[in-house]
């Protein structure tokens, strides 16, 4: 048993909510490793569980953050792949956020050579959901366009690069002239300030008149509507959060008329194997895009583990482009 520095939240609030404890880490059971932490990537839902919106699920760390990079100290019962010593990156259910995490070791993948530990720790939780809702779920092919809301965003920057990579087209929304210009530069064909830009008829323009073959959401609310009005015929529209309300007043007609496809997933509670087969995909079709077909996760700042607070500030104010990433003394 050990002592490490790690971040929770123990009553809901705002970024101020946020607070450093020594917690103690327990020894690593089966299938599990202990890993010194080098960085945690900063995500909408830890966001959410600080506001005491998105509880860890049963028997998970309350102890922040869901995806981390860093090195094995040490192993339980069998593990076999990895040794003290391996550098990797995870995906976790809770817990990132600490100078130490315990680790499944079936949903980590090696940190291959020419990839950062600070990239690294923006790669499990960013692209696992991207692979698993843009591609494995909607199907986006090569030549398809995808509309892509909140370019900027984490998820926005990660959808985007790997769809150019696999030789996609790629449209976004963005809540400024510089985040659209940011997205662009990033590899989108085009992209619209919907503050300004009424983005159903922007992209219905930009696509001849069919609209996106697929349309990746996190918004929710007033866009479930708009989005089913304009994905095109036989589309897919794939929703991985609701960012304002699940709830909507919506004819359906469009799901009928146009053979549409809605799916949808989230990944935190999701079964072990499930989030162990989609590691292994990962490992296999998205780390060569990341190495060779310039899907490299953008980082847009890092904090000190002790300036969570600001890095959640950010995070709050949308002023990021690419992933914030937490960085613990062993960096």
């Amino acid at each position: 048993m050990t002592g490490v520095l790690s971040v929770t939240a123990p009553v809901p609030g705002g970024p101020e909510a946020l607070t450093l404890e020594t917690r103690t880490l327990p020894a690593p059971g089966p299938g599990e490793m202990r890993v010194r932490v080098h960085g945690a990537g900063v995500n909408r839902p830890d966001a959410m569980q600080r506001e005491g919106n998105y509880p860890p699920p049963p028997g998970a760390s309350d102890v922040l953050g869901l995806e981390l990079s860093g090195e094995v100290i040490e192993t339980g019962p069998g593990v076999t792949r990895y040794a003290p010593g391996d550098r990797v990156m995870a995906l976790v259910a809770g817990g990132a956020y600490a100078e130490e995490a315990i680790v499944q070791a079936d949903v980590a993948l090696p940190v291959p050579e020419g990839l950062s530990m600070t990239e690294a720790a923006g790669i499990p939780e960013t692209y696992f959901t991207v692979w698993s809702n843009l591609f494995i779920r909607a199907g986006l092919k090569p030549g398809e366009t995808a509309l892509i809301h909140g370019g900027t965003s984490g998820i926005g920057v990660t959808a985007t690069l790997l769809a150019r990579a696999i030789g996609a087209e790629v449209i976004t929304t963005c809540g400024s002239d510089e985040k659209c210009r940011a997205s662009a530069q990033l590899g989108a064909r085009a992209s619209v300030n919907y503050r300004d830009t009424d983005f159903v008829a922007a992209v219905r323009d930009l696509t001849g008149g069919k609209g996106p073959e697929v349309i990746l959401d996190m918004v929710g609310g007033p866009y479930m509507q708009r989005n089913l009005d304009l994905v095109a015929e036989d589309g897919r529209i794939a929703q991985i959060a609701f960012q304002q309300g699940s709830r909507a007043d919506l004819d359906m007609g469009p799901v009928l008329f146009k053979r549409l496809t809605l799916c949808g997933s989230t990944l935190r509670a999701r079964p072990l194997a499930m989030k162990a087969e989609l590691a292994r995909e990962v490992e296999a079709e998205v780390l060569p895009l990341i190495l060779e077909q310039g899907a490299r996760p953008v980082i847009d700042s890092t904090f000190a583990l002790d300036r969570v607070q600001d890095a959640h500030a950010r995070l709050e104010a949308s002023a990021h482009t690419g992933k914030i990433v937490l960085l613990t003394p062993a960096a």
